[in-house]
């Protein structure tokens, strides 16, 4: 059984749809297994329906009033035209004063998980031979959660979708099934092992970071900048310890394990929704997928 894996990664989700499309389109791969965190849970649904023009479309085009209903921060450009962020901090009090437990809200981003995928796709893939699941933080039980769409119906996995990619406490804290649920990156942001532990044999792994270290972050400038910088190093824990674990299993098992590293460090604010950048990055990672491959065929002979 082959399974497509992708990471979360916010705004950088859009090089990992380039991946993909190259890998299913050009290269002809097929996948019985789709599992995705946070931005990859975005991706898995259209690519397992094989709508590939379509999300690329939804990615390209996506902005911050797409994402959040009451966005927490400000985006400016500094004098060397990169994004600054920094907390929108009467919006952030006027959430609290509404009882919200996060700084901002993304109600709209679960509006466009409804709009982009239909009820009547979401009904083919359940009637379909292929698995698409999104990774889950369950807060309150203090565990991570794979929710299959095989097991639930349209509303309840638009929700899961949705909760995979509410990065708190700058989107929504949702409580569902009478537990609080969050990002499944907090828990799982690369689930190779889940893959596994589901059957595949061979596994691609499209992880929205680069496979080194390749820069040091500057100092918080306010608390925004803080708060992002301890989830950053939270995340980049535990995505080392989730590919860590996904080889050990995967040499233990014989499965195949093929992974797909940004070459470049593509943003250090993936809360930030460019088109222009996203555009090029789905463009860049269909022409890395495309070299890696070369370079993989370059090899084998000689083995």
């Amino acid at each position: 059984m082959k399974a497509l894996v992708i990471s979360g990664g916010g705004s950088k989700g859009a090089f990992g749809g380039g991946v993909a499309q190259y890998l299913m389109e050009t290269h002809g791969k097929e996948y019985d297994l789709f599992l995705g965190t946070s931005t990859g849970s975005l991706l898995i649904s259209h690519l397992a329906l094989n709508k590939i023009e379509k999300i690329k479309e939804v990615y390209t085009n996506v902005n911050q009033n797409a994402i959040f209903s009451i966005c927490p921060f400000h985006i400016r450009k500094d004098r060397w035209g990169e994004s600054q962020i920094s907390i929108s901090h009467l919006k952030v009090l006027f959430n609290f004063l509404k009882g919200s437990k996060t700084f901002g809200e993304s109600k709209h981003l679960r509006k466009l998980i409804s709009k982009t995928l239909s009820e009547e796709e979401f009904e083919i893939l359940k009637r379909g031979s292929k698995d698409v699941v999104v990774t889950v933080s369950n807060l309150s039980l203090n565990r991570v959660e794979y929710k299959s769409l095989k097991e639930m119906n349209y509303e309840d996995f638009c929700d899961w979708i949705w909760i995979s990619c509410n990065y708190v406490p700058f989107m929504s804290l949702v409580k569902k099934n009478g537990c609080d649920y969050a990002d499944g990156g907090f828990g799982s942001i690369v689930p190779i092992k889940e893959a596994i532990d589901r059957g595949a044999t061979e596994v691609d792994v499209i992880v929205l970071e680069t496979e080194v270290t390749q820069y040091n972050k500057l100092g918080a400038k306010n608390v925004f900048g803080l708060i992002s910088n301890l989830h950053d190093f939270m995340i980049n824990r535990i995505e080392k310890q989730n590919i860590a674990i996904g080889k050990f299993a995967a040499n233990h098992q014989n499965v195949i394990l093929n992974l797909y590293y940004t070459p470049t460090v593509l943003t250090t604010n993936s809360l930030v929704f460019e088109k222009d950048k996203m555009t090029q990055w789905w463009k860049s990672g269909y022409q890395y997928a495309a070299f890696k491959n070369e370079e993989l065929n370059e090899i084998k002979p000689e083995e």
